[in-house]
């Protein structure tokens, strides 16, 4: 079995935090080989970002991994020349700035093409690179906040919620890796590269999806509605006797139907207020109170074992440390692994999300020191250790 469908592709990386290295994150998983390319002395922010451990950012470990890395100031001509060089050899670059910031460096896209054809440019920024909001900074609460997210999350008395997880940040990454592996193969086929261009903010707009489109067919702007779906019920998280709550998702008509009958109410299968999910998505508070008589006097573990056994959808709602502790998902899909680490032995982090049957994603070599692979990279590029000093010392690298 291969390490990885990417084995052969090389990926220059720019990109710091969190969406451009979720994304090399992803290509390296997948085997190509990520040169992470950072500034001297001071590296990718999310060095500096907690949790740490003996000194060290698990938040800067678990995004970095597999990858080689390299210093070099791109301000320096010597930087510069000797960034051209790997532009040579690369097939894909990975950029997050804000847009403009390569053009300033001499190195945007119009130039790197002139240098490498076939190199496919990926950037991922707040807004993306056209448009009168270009230039602005673009974070993960700024994506949520301007695609309508936050606007729709959280419940109908209180404000709105940023989701919990970084999703503007996460998506984004995504989101690039599928154009950029898109852009690789058209890249292969013609020998014409391309670049690409991801904004924070479309990605979340995009995913939004039923949302957009309750506005744009009806004229009526969706608003916060808790843990409902604007699209089906019951879809909902109901209280039960033990006090947690529990997630029921009777997406259709026969789930429907399965429920009254454990619930006692097999009346409600032909009430023309609930015998249908049209119907029962437009009387939502009446089904819920009738849901929840019934949740109330069950035990949360019963209500979910008894639901699952008739294949109707229902789960509990787990907390970070469940989760780590699930049998599906960290035993059968192995979504956390204890790897051992310089400076920090052994710890456990997220594991790839991706699983194939013919190449093998996941971890293979710890995240890179700040300027550990330098003179690996660059005596590959011809330079000897007399050069690669004089670097050092004049700060390139």
């Amino acid at each position: 079995m291969s390490n990885g469908a990417l084995e052969g592709v090389r990926v220059l990386d720019l990109s710091r935090v969190l969406a451009g290295p979720f994304c090399t994150m992803m290509m390296a998983d997948m085997g190509a080989e990520v040169i992470k390319v950072e500034m001297p002395e001071k590296g990718d922010d999310s060095r500096a970002f907690p949790p740490f451990i003996e000194g060290e950012s698990v938040y800067f470990m678990n995004l970095n991994r597999n990858k080689k890395g390299i210093t070099l100031n791109l301000k320096s001509e010597e930087g510069k020349k000797i960034f051209l060089e790997l532009v040579k050899k690369a097939d894909i670059l990975v950029e997050n700035y804000r847009p403009g910031t390569m053009e300033k460096l001499g190195l945007g896209w119009e130039t790197l093409k002139e240098v490498n054809p076939k190199l496919v440019y990926g950037a991922v920024s707040g807004f993306g690179h056209t448009g009168p909001y270009s230039k602005r900074a673009g974070y993960d609460i700024i994506g949520q906040a301007m695609s309508g997210l936050m606007s729709v999350t959280g419940w109908p008395d209180g404000s709105a919620t940023r989701c919990g997880g970084p999703m503007s940040d996460v998506m984004g990454g995504i989101s690039l890796c599928v154009g950029i592996l898109s852009a690789l193969h058209y890249s292969k086929e013609t020998g014409i590269g391309q670049k690409v261009d991801i904004a924070l903010v479309d990605t979340l707009v995009a995913s939004l999806q039923i949302i957009n489109q309750i506005y744009l067919a009806t004229g009526r702007i969706p608003d916060r509605i808790g843990n409902r779906y604007e699209s089906s019920y019951p879809y909902d998280t109901f209280p039960t006797k033990d006090g947690t709550d529990v997630v029921i998702g009777c997406a259709n008509d026969k789930f429907w139907k399965l429920l009254c009958g454990f619930m006692g109410r097999e009346d409600l299968i032909n009430d023309p207020r609930t015998k249908a999910n049209r119907e029962r998505v437009q009387n939502h508070d009446f089904v819920r109170d009738v849901v929840m008589e019934w949740t109330k006097t069950q035990n949360s573990g019963e209500i979910v074992d008894r639901l699952l056994s008739e294949g109707i959808p229902s789960c509990p709602i787990y907390n970070i440390r469940q989760v780590t502790e699930d049998p599906q998902i960290a035993g059968a899909r192995n979504m956390f692994i204890e790897e051992e680490y310089p400076k920090v032995g052994k710890l456990k982090v997220t594991n790839t999300h991706i699983k194939m049957s013919e190449t093998k994603p996941g971890f293979r070599t710890p995240s890179p020191e700040l300027g550990q692979n330098n003179e690996e990279i660059l005596k590959s590029l011809g330079l000897d250790e007399s050069e690669i000093k004089e670097l050092r010392n004049k700060k390139v690298i």
